[in-house]
């Protein structure tokens, strides 16, 4: 098999290779290239102790020199460039508390994760494909290198990391790999919050992020994630629904595009509902307010998980108003813009949509009909440059004053209320209309 190395990353192995080291690309872009994807990063991994190294290149920097690996700065670019190494006890289920230099290829992929990863390549010896890893691509399986045990023992990030990349590239999880994962999926609780939520995203921006499925049959959710658990064992008594809450919400991700705060809304959108559930004497189940609740809950998981406040903040807006309804008239859908945000309403088509594709069939053309019909008013609000925040209100707090009110609240209440009597008759959003109705009650 033959893999196109780029120019720099060939000079490199080339330049390793004349002062008698051997030298590889290794791990991920190996893998992609064999997949017919783009690395997004070139890894080289050598014979060389990080010394030897340094010495044939004139720019480098230590970026983790003390586990062998320098940067080399090459035509603008940098490129990992790591010892052969062997791994010491790890002692907090992510990092060595040692790391021994080897001149051995072998030695150094066997320390990896999964056989996807521990392949190798230059032009001159070829792939280096010492665990399997070309047949299990070949075959679509995610299996650890040597025992998945002692794999998941020395990282538990690896765990959610095989389900991320089984998720990525649409491969399944060898069965012993599997109950590696379930067994030591309690020690992914000693892995960091940052480190959590990127694999989360990783999987939710996946084509398939479904595979939070296998992850909660795994044990792995529940340890980071049990708000997620509770709903899986959510029944939805309602001829409205078909699955289960947790279900409900893994087919609306399917529905929406891969979009970050898109994919975290359908995550969460219904999370509420097992907390809020009741059912009445007819057996039906009824959720009033779980969308209040679900946005408390959408606060609560992602300050845990460290993401940041601007995401948080729209993906709270827009579970809060994920099943927001009104009758189809253009004072309504103004009054939704602007209770919604106009930056943020057509996230919340879409997130209405995907919500109902994941319903029954019972009344779903009359709801996705509705939908419609609300985008097409937005498009006519919008084309026609009708006010529905504050901003384009045609009178601003100095108007006021200059009007001769005092400076205070009441500035803030009468804009608050111009831009009611705008949003009912967008005809008024006129400075001087505007100004007639300053003094009334």
């Amino acid at each position: 098999m033959r893999i196109e190395l780029p120019d720099n990353v060939n000079s490199i192995i080339h330049t390793l290779e004349s002062h008698g080291y051997e030298a590889y690309a290794v791990g991920g872009c190996v893998r992609d290239s064999i997949l017919g994807r783009t690395p997004e990063d070139w890894d080289i991994t050598t014979s060389a102790m990080p010394e030897e190294t340094k010495k044939l290149f004139s720019h480098t920097v230590d970026t983790g020199i003390a586990h062998g690996t320098i940067t080399v700065l090459l035509g603008g670019e940098g490129f990992e460039v790591t010892t052969y190494r062997v791994d010491g006890k790890y002692e907090d289920s992510r990092h060595p508390s040692e790391v021994t230099f080897v001149r051995n290829l072998k030695e150094d992929l066997l320390r990896r994760d999964f056989t996807i990863n521990a392949m190798a390549y230059n032009e001159k010896d070829g792939l280096v494909d010492i665990f399997g890893g070309l047949r299990d691509i070949e075959t679509g399986i995610i299996r650890c290198v040597g025992d998945a045990h002692a794999r998941f023992s020395e990282d538990a990030l690896r765990i959610l990391r095989g389900v991320r990349f089984a998720a990525q590239l649409g491969f399944e999880i060898d069965g012993v790999t599997r109950e590696g994962m379930r067994l030591l999926a309690p020690s992914l609780q000693k892995i960091s919050a940052e480190r959590i939520q990127t694999e989360l995203m990783k999987m939710l921006l996946s084509p398939r992020p479904d595979m939070l499925r296998e992850a909660w049959r795994l044990g792995i959710t529940k340890e980071f994630f049990p708000e997620f658990d509770r709903a899986m064992a959510a029944e939805q008594e309602t001829p409205h629904h078909m699955y289960t809450v947790g279900e409900h919400i893994l087919h609306t991700l399917q529905n929406i595009r891969n979009d970050r705060v898109l994919r975290l809304v359908m995550l969460f959108h219904d999370l509420g509902k097992p907390e809020v559930k009741t059912v009445d004497e007819q057996g039906t189940a009824h959720f009033k307010g779980h969308a209040e609740k679900s946005r408390e809950i959408v606060r609560r998981v992602l300050k845990r998980l460290k993401f940041d406040n601007a995401t948080m903040q729209s993906v709270e807006k827009l579970v809060l108003y994920h099943d927001y309804r009104m009758p189809v008239t253009k004072k309504n859908v103004r009054r939704a813009m602007n209770k919604i945000g106009e930056e943020l309403f057509t996230l919340y088509l879409e997130v209405r949509r995907a919500d109902v594709l994941a319903q029954s069939m019972y009344q779903r053309e009359e709801k996705l009909a509705d939908i419609d019909e609300v985008e097409t008013l937005y498009r006519e609000i919008t084309e026609a440059g009708q006010c529905v925040a504050l901003k384009d209100l045609a009178v601003t707090g100095r108007d006021l004053i200059e009007a001769g009110m005092e400076p205070g609240r009441e500035i803030g209440m009468t804009l608050s209320r111009l831009l009611d009597l705008v949003i009912e008759t967008p005809e008024s959003n006129t400075k001087e209309e505007l100004l007639k109705h300053i003094w009334m009650e």
